[in-house]
């Protein structure tokens, strides 16, 4: 059995500061951790898992296609997340919170409608 924690405040606070710029995108109360959506598709829940070392904190976001195959093959942060096209990432100290608003942003595209995913503004990456 996996024994849940508080997802970090900070973490919670970047999250929500990456997700607000997103069209339509709005964080809802999951079963544990912090989520955010664009109409009935989860694109970010960040969770903290108690392990034996400690606290890990970390997203599962959506990918696909090459980005997908990058992330899956680069190692730490990134490892497969919780299904097929989703990829999750480890957030600590050493963040690059610049990639985890490309990843966020890139899930939240593939799940968003057209018209919506055209008002974003890419990151570049």
């Amino acid at each position: 059995m996996t024994d849940y924690a508080d997802v970090p405040p900070g973490v919670v606070a970047n999250l929500r500061s990456i997700c607000s710029e997103l069209p339509e995108a709005y964080e809802d109360t999951p079963w544990t951790g912090a989520r955010w959506r664009i109409r009935s598709g989860s694109f970010v829940h960040a969770v903290t898992v108690d392990g034996d070392n400690g606290p890990v904190t970390y997203i599962n976001v959506h990918a696909a296609g090459e980005d997908l195959d990058v992330l899956e093959r680069v190692g730490h942060p990134f490892f497969p997340g919780w299904g097929p096209g989703i990829i999750a990432m480890v957030i600590d100290d050493a963040t690059d919170w610049d990639e985890v608003r490309e990843v966020v942003t890139d899930s939240y595209c593939l799940l968003a409608p057209k018209k919506l995913s055209a008002l974003v503004e890419r990151p570049e990456g």
